[in-house]
């Protein structure tokens, strides 16, 4: 299954009843997508909350939550296990790309992002409402699937790998550190050996280029040799946009370090930081 779906064809999966959608949008500037979603989403959509469905045991944000919290608030949702989803974001291709990972890590297999998001739903003269549909409660069985994450332990050994390739989707301003971090307490920078392959590179008009382009933007970076593939950015949120484009040509085995540079950049760790390019 591809990792994209065209408005059309989710447009006849919904006549078809044979689809559940999920507006998955969020932003690092603290808009309120929620109130966003309330007003508008494609028919049947329900909201997936990027922050409360996440790990609380941390003070690091939005960490990828449980098998059981996952588990309890998709079937809460309406959604099992062996149904297709497809997820869109407001922005085209932003957190939705976070959401399709955190199902591949739970093992779910149809799912899906919208092309282009809202704003091609839209554009392809497609509804919206503000109808909030209430769904009814089902099982969702999770097949959690933990070589899809690394946390920082696993992390500092892959950078002794000769054959390891750490891809940093943030902008590359701040990986090179001249660009500040938006998060208090962390320093600028980025980790020894990881290159910058900022997200925006990989999208085009709201969605992934095309697959040829992706093969060949990850060829100049080696992912074909690579032996471990990491993804990150600044929360894990970017990171799941390379994760996804990766996984659109085949390479199906990369982590995502949930910690990002949330975690890596903290003042008070230890972690070794480089600046420059």
């Amino acid at each position: 299954m591809t990792t994209q779906i065209e408005p059309s064809h989710l447009s006849k999966l919904m006549e078809n009843k044979a689809v559940k959608i999920l507006d998955g949008s969020w932003a690092l500037d603290g808009t309120d997508m929620q109130a966003l979603y309330r007003q508008a989403h494609t028919p049947s959509a329900q909201f997936f909350d990027l922050e409360s469905l996440s790990d609380h045991s941390t003070l690091l944000p939005h960490m990828a939550p449980s098998p059981a919290q996952f588990a309890e608030a998709i079937g809460k949702m309406g959604i099992s296990d062996t149904d297709h989803v497809v997820i869109y974001d407001r922005q085209g291709l932003f957190s939705a790309a976070r959401v399709w990972w955190t199902f591949k890590l739970m093992g779910h297999e149809k799912v899906q992002v919208l092309r282009g998001g809202l704003p091609a739903w839209q554009a392809a003269g497609f509804s919206v409402t503000d109808r909030v549909s209430t769904p009814v409660p089902t099982i969702y069985a999770p097949r959690h699937i933990p070589e899809k994450i690394i946390d920082i332990n696993d992390l500092r050994h892959t950078l002794k790998v000769p054959t390891g390739l750490i891809l940093d989707a943030r902008p590359r301003a701040r990986f090179e550190g001249t660009a500040p971090e938006p998060r208090a307490g962390l320093r600028s920078g980025h980790m020894p050996g990881s290159r910058s392959l900022p997200f925006g590179e990989l999208i085009r008009d709201g969605a992934l280029k095309p697959r040829g382009e992706l093969k060949a933007i990850f060829k100049t970076y080696g992912a074909e040799d690579a032996g471990t593939i990491v993804t990150t950015c600044g929360s894990g949120v970017t990171a799941a946009i390379i994760s996804m484009a990766l996984y659109e040509i085949g390479h199906t085995s990369a982590r995502l370090y949930d910690g990002s540079w949330a975690e890596w950049g903290q003042d008070t760790l230890d972690t070794p930081v480089v600046i420059g390019a």
